[in-house]
């Protein structure tokens, strides 16, 4: 997967079948092939957080972070003092990049703050305007959702739209990146077409079962399997 061109692997450890186990062997292969390593961690919980990035993530997605106190805990657990309060031992950080880590790769970790209730969007100019936040990371399956519509991935009601639209406001109105999880190559299309700036299509899983499912169907029925673009 780090070999296919993606800018950026995340693992997931919140919803992804992994845990810290199987994530450090992960971060080997991605750093090996020259993909920039992230971890959805599974919840806004400070341990997670520092282990990761002292595993070696150069990025933490934090899911559910509602108000702007969530945020700032969460940014601050990725950081060293007396920016945050991040414990201090990069051990595989340290060993897998520069031996200066401390002062030239862990101050510029990314930092994205998952905005997907309904709660947060009501907060989501106090979240976006903590110090040293990133960017902000869209779950549109949890954001639908929470505002009642029955869509879970690539939103097109106009409830969700619009609420897209004022996250999307929101960074552009205090200079940080706008990112979101989409489910096929054509909707992240049109969400950098939007102004999202850091797309992600589908998951591992997905598109393994897509291509499988691609394959038997040209076998049964003679239509040639799509071929992959690199993109998707």
């Amino acid at each position: 997967m780090a070999r296919a061109g993606w800018d950026s692997v995340t693992l997931d450890l919140q919803h992804g079948l992994l845990d810290y186990g199987h994530a450090v062997p992960m971060l080997q292969a991605i750093g090996a092939a020259g993909a920039l390593p992230l971890a959805r961690v599974p919840w806004n919980e400070p341990g997670i957080i520092m282990k990761m990035l002292d595993a070696g993530a150069l990025g933490i997605i934090c899911p559910m972070v509602n108000t702007r106190a969530e945020c700032e805990r969460f940014v601050g657990a990725c950081y060293y003092a007396p920016r945050g309060y991040r414990s201090y031992g990069p051990t595989r950080a340290r060993a897998a990049f520069e031996s200066d880590y401390e002062s030239s790769i862990a101050p510029n970790v990314l930092t994205f703050a998952m905005v997907e209730t309904a709660e947060a969007l009501a907060n989501v100019e106090a979240i976006v305007s903590v110090p040293g936040l990133s960017g902000v990371y869209v779950g549109p399956a949890d954001l639908s959702l929470s505002m009642g519509s029955p869509e879970r991935s690539d939103p097109t009601a106009p409830a969700v739209v619009a609420a897209l639209d004022a996250i999307l406001a929101a960074c552009r109105k205090h200079n940080v990146i706008a990112g979101i999880h989409c489910a096929s190559a054509a909707y992240a299309r049109s969400m950098v077409a939007k102004g999202f700036q850091f797309v992600t299509v589908a998951s591992d899983s997905a598109l393994l079962a897509g291509a499988a499912a691609s394959v038997v169907r040209a076998l049964r029925g003679g239509a040639q399997p799509e071929q992959s673009t690199g993109i998707y």
